[in-house]
């Protein structure tokens, strides 16, 4: 196991939180474990499509799979992150649309 530093998983965190289905699917598993299948279902995109952002989700240490059968449960990797999530919900933004354009190629919004 890789330890990392408080940058990098500040980092890991904004990747997950840049995608939007991520982030739906982040706040799903926020209010219980779920399956791959509800999972789609709920957030009504396809399985392969949520297989990709789990194993992204995985990846960046956000989300671990409990086998269950021949089934799997995907959970969030530890509790604070719940907690963490509804921080950041609870964080009100100042946006300055001057500043930061939605077509802007570098993306910062």
């Amino acid at each position: 196991m890789e330890t990392l530093t408080y940058g990098q998983v500040l980092a890991r965190f904004g990747h997950a939180l840049s995608d939007p289905t991520r982030s739906r699917l982040l706040l799903a598993l926020r209010e219980a474990p779920g399956y791959p299948a509800d999972l789609a279902a709920t957030l009504g995109v396809s399985r392969q499509s949520l297989s990709n952002h789990l194993a992204c989700l995985r990846g960046c240490g956000l989300v671990v799979a409990a086998p269950e059968g021949r089934r799997t449960r995907y959970e969030l990797a530890d509790a604070r992150l719940g907690h963490a999530l509804g921080d950041l919900l609870g964080v009100v933004l100042a946006v300055d649309p001057k500043a930061c354009d939605a077509t802007d190629e570098q993306g910062c919004c």
